[in-house]
C-alpha cells in the first residue's frame, strides 16, 4: 500500500473538490477550452523546473511511496500533480466565485439592444 501514498494524496485533492462541482455547479470541465489553457501555462514551466531542481539534486523522490513508473527522472505521479492541483485550484475558484457571486471578468456579456 506505501506504493499509492502519493497517488492516494492526488486521488483525495481529487475527491475533495468533487462536491465542488456537484453541488454548487461550478463547471469547470465543461468548459475544457478553458481548463485546458490553465494547464496549459502552469503544467509546463512547472514540470521543467521540477524536472531541472531534481537533476540538480535540489530534492528526490522516494519510489517505494510511487507506482515506481516514470517519465524522465519523474514518477508519474509527480507529473499528474501538475495537472490535479491546477484543476482543485480552477475548481475553488469557481466555487468561491459562485458562492460569492464574484466576476473575473470571463463572463459572457449581455448584448445591449436599443
Amino acid at each position: 500500500m506505501e506504493s499509492w501514498t502519493y497517488a492516494g494524496m492526488l486521488l483525495f485533492v481529487l475527491v475533495a473538490t468533487l462536491p465542488l462541482e456537484l453541488v454548487l455547479h461550478t463547471r469547470i470541465y465543461t468548459r475544457p477550452l478553458r481548463l485546458g489553457l490553465v494547464l496549459l501555462c502552469v503544467a509546463p514551466p512547472f514540470i521543467l523546473w521540477d524536472v531541472l531542481a531534481t537533476r540538480a539534486g535540489h530534492w528526490s523522490f522516494d519510489l517505494s511511496r510511487t507506482w515506481g513508473a516514470t517519465v524522465g527522472d519523474l514518477p508519474v505521479e509527480e507529473l499528474m500533480f501538475f495537472f490535479v492541483v491546477p484543476v482543485a485550484s480552477v475548481m475553488t475558484l469557481e466555487a468561491v466565485r459562485a458562492v460569492r457571486g464574484w466576476t473575473v471578468g470571463d463572463e459572457p456579456q449581455e448584448v445591449e439592444r436599443r
